[in-house]
């Protein structure tokens, strides 16, 4: 069976992480998230690790190689036969030519990236609503789409809510502003590659996934002939 390599595009808020976990399941394939997979190198002490946190102790940016080293040696892993998704990275056109390179060296290549799209407006709109909780962090809610039964209360366990300070609008303007700049360009490339795949992110998020994996199925099929 034709392996699905993809790329996941999309603003912070865009319900990414969700759609990743059930295309995981869907299809088969290994979510590649690179800020987790630098994390758990430099975590384990692995040589691309110990390379990566000499970058990082002096306050640099990891070059992208070694992420790249690190993405190449992610995906040969058995969890990744019937492909991959990848999260974060590229984030711009010279990290796309570099990826591309890599993979053609280890015979692989890229079949679609995947654009979710939603106004800033609406992220900003998602995002400041956000509330967690101060016991457990896992325990999330929403002051309009998903409120706790009393307000400013976790229901399961009496906690305190608060907005995370990288959920208030200033930060996440900042940080659409960032993902612009940097992204545009990107959907752009492949764009014009003819990989660029879109998806209304403002859909309901059963209805997103259906025209996900619809897209991916037919993808494989055609991949078949």
């Amino acid at each position: 069976m034709p392996e699905l390599n993809l790329i996941l595009l999309g603003p912070p808020g865009a319900g990414k992480g969700t759609q990743a976990e059930r295309l995981q399941v869907d299809f088969g394939l290994a979510h590649v998230s690179t800020g987790d997979m630098l994390r758990s190198q430099v975590a384990d002490g692995t040589e691309l690790g110990r390379r990566a946190k000499d970058y990082m102790d002096k306050g640099d940016l990891v070059p992208d190689e070694v992420i790249v080293d690190m993405l190449t040696e992610r995906i040969e892993a058995a969890d990744a036969r019937e492909g991959f998704l990848l999260d974060g990275f590229p984030r711009n056109e010279s990290q796309a030519d570099t990826l591309d390179a890599a993979l053609g060296r280890h015979g692989r290549r890229l079949s679609a990236a995947l654009m979710i799209a939603v106004p800033d407006e609406e992220l900003v709109r998602r995002l400041t609503g956000r509330r967690v909780c101060v016991k457990n962090p896992s325990h999330i809610y929403h002051v309009e789409f998903d409120p706790p039964k009393h307000e400013g209360v976790c229901d399961q366990d009496g906690a305190r809510l608060i907005q995370r300070d990288d959920d208030s609008e200033e930060t996440i303007r900042r940080r659409l502003e960032v993902y612009h700049g940097q992204t545009a360009p990107l959907i752009a490339y492949y764009e014009r590659a003819g990989l660029l795949r879109r998806f209304d992110g403002t859909r309901p998020p059963d209805e997103v996934h259906r025209h996900l994996r619809a897209t991916l199925a037919t993808l494989r099929l055609e991949e078949q002939i």
